[in-house]
C-alpha cells in the first residue's frame, strides 16, 4: 500500500484542492431536479442538471455521488435531455478524504462561455428500500422504508434545486421534515401532493461536494410508503447455454434461487386464509402466488421443475419465431405463467430449474470472411421488478472450437474458461463463464461469442459414434466365440 508522507502528502493535498477549485469554476448549475420512483427491490432515480459553462471549451461535466448512493447504484447512464445516445462516463473513484465519488461526463461537443445544456443522469438503486416493519403476519399490509440524502451534491454552485419522491400509491405513512434550512428556503421544505413528496425548492446552494457542507448542512431523509407487490430478488442465477452444431440447437438452462425480500412472516402460514384471499381476489401484498416471464420466441421443449420434481402448475404461450429475412420492429416474446409449488411469503426462498431449446439459426450467424460462427446468448431472463444478486453465465461451445473470442454488454466481475465433457465427447468442450452481480431490468443484454470449428472437429462425434459401434460389434463377435460352459459338450 502506498503511503504519502511529508512534502509528498502536502503536494498531493495541494493538487487535490486545486482540482476541486477547478471543478467549482468550470460550470454552474442553474437548476437540479431529482425524481425518485419508489418501488421494491429496484428504485429508479432520474436527476436532471441544467448546466451553464463558466469558461470556454468546457468538455466534461463532473457529477458527484455520495458513498451511500454509489454503493446502492447498479446502473448508471448519462444523456443529453431529449437524446437517446448515452454519453461516455469515467469514474474517478472515491475521494480519499471526503467520502464521495466523482464521475466525469464527456459532453457531445465543447461548450462555449455561458452556453447551457441539460444533462440527464439515470441510475437504478438495488436494495434501497427495506421492509418496515421487518416482519408481518399473513394478512397484514406491507410498507417499505426508503432513505436518502436531502441535497443532491455537486462540485458546482447550484442556483435552485428540488427533489421529488413518488410512491406507487398515495398511501404514504410518514416522511421526514427537514430542519434548519433558513439559509436556502423560507417556505415549507417538504410538501406532499398525492403520491409525491417534494423537497425544495432550495436556492443558492454552494458547491456541496465538500466535507464542510456534508458534515454541517447535509441531512438524511426517509419515506415510509405502502407497497402492494411482492419484493422479489434472485439470490443466485446459474445459466448454462449449450451450443450444438450437430443438432442445430441452443439449449439454455437456468437454475434460479428466488427470494421474497418482503417482511418476514410472523406466526404460521394458513393455507385456508391463502385460499380465501385467492377466492375473493384480495391477495396479501407480500405473498407471491405466481409470476409471468418473457422467454424468447420460437422456443420448444420447455421444462420447469424444482427439487421435488416436475411442476405442472404453469402455462406457456409460445410466440412464433420471426422470419429470417425480415427484421421485426417490435420484439416478440413467449410468455410463461409460472406458478411455484407453494406461495412465496416474505423471507421464503424457492429454488427451481427452467430450460428450453431453440433453433441455433435464430441466435447464430456465420461470417464467411473470418470463417467464424457468432452466437448471441442473453445474459438472463428478466423477472419483473427483481434484482439478481449474483449471476453466473456459462457458454458451452462445440467440441473442438478454436479461436474463441467474446464481447460483453458490460464488464463482468470475473471471467474464466474451462472444459466441459458431455455425451459422446472425446476431448471435451471449451466453456466460458462470466460472473455478474446486482443485475437489474436495464441489464437486458447479450453476450456475443465467436469461434471456429474446423472440419476435423465436426468429424469427432461421428468418428466417436462409429468407433463405439465398431468396438461393440467386435466385442460381440469375440463373445460369440468364447465358450463359458463348465462342461463342454463332446462331439461324436
Amino acid at each position: 500500500m502506498l503511503r504519502l508522507t511529508g512534502s509528498l502528502s502536502l503536494v498531493f493535498l495541494t493538487l487535490l484542492s486545486s482540482t476541486h477549485a477547478h471543478h467549482s469554476y468550470s460550470f454552474e448549475n442553474t437548476a437540479i431536479v431529482r425524481q425518485v420512483e419508489l418501488a421494491g427491490s429496484l428504485v429508479q432515480v432520474v436527476t436532471t442538471y441544467a448546466v451553464k459553462a463558466l469558461e470556454k471549451n468546457a468538455k466534461a461535466y463532473t457529477i458527484a455521488l455520495s458513498s451511500n448512493d454509489k454503493e446502492k447504484t447498479s446502473w448508471l447512464e448519462a444523456k443529453v435531455k431529449g437524446q437517446q445516445q448515452a454519453l461516455p462516463v469515467r469514474d474517478h473513484g472515491k475521494e480519499p478524504t471526503n467520502g464521495y465519488h466523482l464521475i466525469d461526463v464527456e459532453l457531445p461537443k465543447p461548450l462555449g462561455l455561458n452556453e447551457t445544456l441539460n444533462i440527464v443522469l439515470e441510475t437504478i438503486q438495488t436494495h434501497a428500500a427495506k421492509p418496515w416493519p421487518a416482519s408481518a403476519s399473513q394478512n397484514d399490509e406491507q410498507s417499505l422504508l426508503f432513505k436518502t440524502d436531502l441535497f443532491v451534491i455537486s462540485p458546482y454552485q447550484t442556483l435552485v434545486q428540488r427533489s421529488k419522491l413518488r410512491s406507487p400509491t398515495p398511501r404514504i405513512v410518514e416522511f421526514t421534515e427537514p430542519k434548519d434550512l433558513e439559509a436556502f428556503t423560507l417556505d415549507t421544505p417538504a410538501t406532499k401532493s398525492g403520491a409525491t413528496i417534494t423537497y425544495g425548492p432550495f436556492n443558492n446552494i454552494p458547491p456541496s461536494a465538500d466535507e464542510d457542507f456534508l458534515s454541517k448542512t447535509q441531512q438524511p431523509i426517509s419515506v415510509q410508503y405502502m407497497y402492494d407487490h411482492p419484493v422479489l430478488e434472485v439470490s443466485s442465477l446459474k445459466r448454462a447455454a449449450e451450443i450444438s452444431h450437430w443438432g442445430s440447437n441452443l439449449n439454455i438452462q437456468d437454475e434460479i434461487r428466488l427470494r421474497n425480500g418482503g417482511p418476514e412472516l410472523k406466526g404460521h402460514f394458513s393455507r385456508l386464509d391463502h385460499q380465501a384471499q385467492a377466492f375473493y381476489k384480495r391477495p396479501s401484498p407480500h405473498v407471491l402466488p405466481a409470476l409471468s416471464l418473457h422467454l424468447p420466441a420460437g422456443i420448444r421443449n420447455t421444462y420447469f421443475y424444482d427439487i421435488i420434481g416436475n411442476v405442472s402448475t404453469s402455462h406457456l404461450r409460445v410466440a412464433p419465431a420471426p422470419p429470417k429475412s425480415l427484421k421485426s420492429r417490435t420484439p416478440q416474446y413467449s410468455v410463461l405463467d409460472l406458478r411455484p409449488r407453494y406461495p412465496l411469503l416474505g423471507g421464503w426462498n424457492y429454488t427451481f430449474t427452467l430450460g428450453w431449446d431453440s433453433d441455433l439459426s435464430d441466435s447464430a450467424v456465420y461470417d464467411s470472411k473470418s470463417g467464424k460462427y457468432i452466437v448471441k446468448v442473453p445474459v438472463m431472463t428478466l423477472i419483473p421488478g427483481a434484482v439478481v444478486n449474483q449471476a453466473e453465465v456459462t457458454v458451452i461451445l462445440p467440441e473442438g472450437a478454436t479461436d474463441v473470442d467474446f464481447s460483453l454488454p458490460w464488464p463482468a466481475v470475473s471471467t474464466s474458461s474451462s472444459t466441459v465433457t458431455t455425451y459422446l465427447d472425446t476431448t471435451g468442450r471449451p466453456a466460458l463463464t462470466f460472473v455478474y452481480e446486482r443485475l437489474t431490468t436495464r441489464h437486458d443484454g447479450d453476450i456475443y461469442v465467436s469461434y471456429k470449428v474446423p472440419l476435423s472437429a465436426h468429424l469427432k462425434k461421428p468418428t466417436a459414434v462409429a468407433t463405439a459401434f465398431m468396438g461393440l460389434f467386435v466385442l460381440t463377435l469375440i463373445g460369440r466365440r468364447i465358450n463359458l460352459s463348465l462342461h463342454p459338450s463332446k462331439t461324436a
